[in-house]
């Protein structure tokens, strides 16, 4: 008499043929995948040769998406300003942050568009954050900024110190009597070395997020670098508010 063959010996090789067409069928579909990834690579390829003037504008954006980036796990630093270094309301709940030396005459450029962002949004709080890269006499200006702040006029100075022609040794002075600060205490802080720390801090801040010049600028998850105008900082500092 036959034997009539087990459930388990019919079965194993349906499972064999079974497994062997789905292995068919992934390395089919792998295959489409590959193949479409390939065509989709040379349809963007062609594109960017056929239209280049989009890669300035790319690469400005994946610079600024970088730029964001290693600015997040900074940001509750650098919106924390200096005692007194701070333009507009410094209880504003919107921040912009910029990094400014006072031998930069893109830095000089901006005040106007800072006046008026300030004018038109009573919720700003501009933190300046001093970085005195250019040269001995911006360093010095810095301090002397720094000091002013100490004495409760620092937007006086800064405003006064921007309207010279450069950061010269006295212009500086000139600068802080104009401003109303007291040289001699002024003088004495900068000798203790107190300020020194907080210059440093800035430097590397801007290091850390990339910056390579000032001015500089941070406002909620953006970036940016240069005289961008008054237009980019507001649309920004709308984009800054709606976040916050």
């Amino acid at each position: 008499m036959t034997n009539r063959p087990s459930a388990s010996r019919l079965l194993l090789p349906a499972g064999l043929v079974l497994a062997g067409a789905l292995l068919g069928l992934a390395g089919s579909w792998a295959w489409q995948v590959s193949l479409g990834r390939r065509a989709t690579e040379q349809v963007v390829h062609d594109y960017l040769l056929e239209h280049p003037e989009i890669l300035p504008e790319a690469i400005d954006r994946l610079q600024a998406k970088q730029l964001a980036a290693r600015v997040a796990p900074l940001r509750g630093a650098l919106e924390t300003a200096y005692p007194g270094a701070v333009l507009g309301n410094p209880d504003g709940k919107v921040a912009l942050v910029e990094f400014t030396d006072y031998a930069c005459p893109y830095c000089r450029m901006s005040v106007p568009d800072v006046k008026e962002l300030i004018a038109e949004n009573p919720d700003l709080k501009v933190v300046i954050r001093e970085e005195a890269v250019i040269s001995p006499n911006s360093i010095n200006a810095a301090r002397m900024a720094l000091a002013a702040a100490d004495q409760g006029r620092y937007a006086e100075f800064h405003n006064a110190m921007f309207a010279k022609d450069g950061p010269s040794a006295q212009n500086i002075v000139a600068a802080a009597r104009e401003a109303g600060v007291d040289i001699t205490q002024a003088r004495a802080d900068i000798a203790s070395g107190k300020y020194e720390e907080e210059l440093r801090n800035n430097t590397l801040m801007g290091q850390t997020i990339g910056f390579s010049g000032t001015p500089s600028w941070v406002i909620g998850k953006e970036a940016f670098s240069g005289a961008v105008g008054k237009e980019v900082l507001s649309e920004a500092i709308a984009k800054a508010r709606e976040g916050a």
